[in-house]
């Protein structure tokens, strides 16, 4: 048995890192290995990105589309893997199946903003569901099984100007045809 004063690394477990600027001898001096002038060779930040002059690659390339700051991002999951569960045992078709129990049950592994339902793979388990969502065809593979889907969160209406500006249109379009 070793005493803990007399415990130490492998040898090369900790290699000291290289001194720069400490004479030419030790092969990293006077310039440090950066050369001799120009920004590279300077302390300081670094220009990213730029590329002397020409016109740089992520102004080259097309800017297209959006990101939705405020989009839900949801745990997915489908029919097969539901059906694997209640299988296993992992799921109890007695008891409402919610989001936290697939969390525990390690059907779902990360809750996000909720879990939503997809329809590929065979559901043959009389369970119910309450989940965030769901698509039409999985709800309809569970209700055809026997279960039960419910939704925590509903859908919620566009509001705003132009959703009413549509509505309007629609409304004022029948009327001029009319007249006509």
């Amino acid at each position: 048995m070793t005493a803990l004063n007399q415990l130490k690394d492998n040898e090369g477990a900790r290699k000291s890192r290289m001194r720069v600027g400490r004479g030419e001898g030790s092969g990293k001096g006077k310039t440090c290995g950066r050369g001799h002038k120009g920004q590279k060779s300077r302390s300081g930040p670094k220009i990213n990105g730029y590329e002397g002059g020409q016109m740089p690659f992520y102004q080259r390339l097309p800017k297209r589309g959006f990101n939705n700051p405020n989009a839900r991002k949801y745990a997915i999951i489908n029919l097969d893997r539901l059906q694997e569960a209640f299988d296993a045992g992992k799921l109890d078709t007695s008891k409402p199946v919610t989001e936290s129990v697939l969390v525990e049950s390690g059907v779902v592994t990360k809750l996000c903003d909720g879990v939503r339902l997809l329809g590929r793979g065979k559901f043959t388990a009389k369970a119910t569901l309450e989940i965030s969502g769901a698509s039409k065809s999985a709800v309809a593979a569970v209700e055809k099984a026997g279960g039960k889907v419910n939704l925590t969160q509903q859908k919620q209406e566009k509001t705003g100007k132009k959703t009413e500006k549509k509505a309007q249109v629609k409304e004022e379009t029948p009327k001029a045809n009319e007249a006509n």
